[in-house]
């Protein structure tokens, strides 16, 4: 039986792909043993996604589903450690903010080390034992994969690395000097070694919605189908800057159009005060505003839209792709390699979204008013950006890094790791 692992975590774009092939590898060879290893901030995340896939995870049990057997699959946490830098900051930055500097680049640093050394160690202690070994691993990037990635090399346990973002990360750059083979989810990824674009992992839910079928999702979360509907979304955690650009904004944006607004976890509750614009009668919605904390039918919510606001992450855009949708993006400046800023140049470069700075909307957010109130007014526009932004999705990306996978499995265990699902 072939032993797969997976390895992802730091944030949602990791998890959402890592779990999209997991459920390929499934589909393409049902009796592959596969353990799934995430940090403690997503554990219970990932035990969530795949419970909904019907997959009973951390069982010791086949779990029977349909007319077939699922593998032995588990989910256990990892340790791991992240590296905090900011870019574009200069000397005056650091001393300007030094809250951020000693919370984050200081003390955040020396406990992103301590749990990069304990990764170290704990994958070694996990992984040294000939019977529990893996044939293969997939790392989804990011800095959960970085200690298991070196310990897999010292072992001489093949890896696959996925790099979603235009420019790889630090990690990513680390891990693909030595991976049996490196995937990207754009053309163009500059590596010493060669690289193989597949795409960027989506979960099948995220697929394009009929006209019919928007207006049903629009009535399903309380909004008037016949009116146009903006989603904004700063991702799981949310994001401080576009929600206060919103609460300034939303007032005119009300005028012309239905707005859901995903505040995240991390910054809900400062935008409670949006709250009295969310009105109910009946247990219907009277208003044409609604607030989430989270929403985890995204898929829904952004198929729902007539136009998505959103930061540009690449697993989040390419699950706009696949939604067909007009896209404004917002991305995060200060990440370190400008990451977003650079996914979203490209696809502003390629017609399919518009783009604008995240410092500009905390300077002037009425240029996110106006950006928002022109797309809505032009449906032509609106369906040209929707139009180019699908065309940059690989919808099989899934499949084939899945086959990857398997392949570079079974070329060390010498066997063909069980037999192939039906399509």
């Amino acid at each position: 039986m072939l032993k797969v692992l997976v390895v992802g975590g730091g944030s949602g774009g990791h998890i959402t792909p890592a779990v999209a092939v997991v459920r390929e590898i499934l589909e393409q060879k049902p009796r592959t043993r596969v353990e799934f290893w995430t940090d403690r901030k997503y554990y219970k995340n990932v035990v969530k996604i795949t419970t909904e896939i019907g997959v009973r995870w951390g069982s010791a049990v086949p779990v029977t589903q349909g007319t077939r057997k699922n593998p032995y699959i588990r989910v256990r946490k990892v340790l791991a450690g992240k590296f905090h830098r900011y870019a574009g900051w200069t000397w005056q930055d650091y001393f300007r903010n030094f809250s951020v500097t000693m919370k984050d680049l200081v003390w955040g640093n020396i406990t992103g080390f301590c749990g990069f050394v304990g990764g170290l160690i704990q994958s070694f202690g996990r992984l040294v034992r000939r019977k529990s070994r893996p044939d293969v691993i997939f790392l989804k990037g990011g800095f959960v994969g970085l200690p298991v990635g070196l310990v897999a090399r010292m072992l001489k346990i093949p890896y696959v690395v996925h790099e979603s973002d235009a420019v790889p990360g630090l990690a990513n750059r680390i891990l693909m000097k030595h991976a049996a083979v490196v995937a990207s989810g754009w053309a163009g990824l500059k590596c010493a070694r060669p690289v193989v674009q597949v795409g960027i992992p989506v979960a099948p839910e995220f697929r394009v919605v009929t006209e019919a079928q928007q207006k049903s999702l629009k009535k399903t979360f309380g909004f008037d189908p016949e009116r146009p509907l903006v989603i904004v979304t700063g991702g799981s955690q949310g994001s401080e800057n576009i929600n206060q650009a919103v609460a300034e904004i939303l007032p005119e944006m009300l005028k012309f159009t239905s707005v859901g607004l995903v505040a995240g976890r991390k910054h809900y509750e400062q935008m409670v005060e949006l709250k009295k614009y969310e009105e109910w009668e009946n247990a219907r919605l009277k208003s044409n505003f609604r607030m989430w904390e989270f929403n985890s039918a995204m898929y829904e919510l952004m198929g729902a839209a007539d136009v998505v606001v959103s930061r540009a992450g690449a697993t989040t855009i390419a699950e706009l792709a696949a939604l067909k949708k007009a896209v404004v993006l917002i991305p995060f400046e200060r990440l370190p390699g400008g990451h977003q800023t650079k996914n979203a140049e490209k696809m502003v470069a390629a017609g399919a979204a518009v783009m604008i700075a995240d410092t500009r909307i905390q300077q002037q957010p009425g240029l996110l008013l106006e950006e928002v109130r022109h797309l809505v007014r032009a449906p032509r526009e609106r369906a040209d950006l929707a139009e180019k932004l699908h065309a940059e999705v690989k919808l099989d990306a899934a499949e084939k890094l899945a086959e990857m996978v398997l392949e570079v499995g079974r070329e060390r265990s010498g066997g063909d790791g069980g037999r192939t699902g039906a399509k």
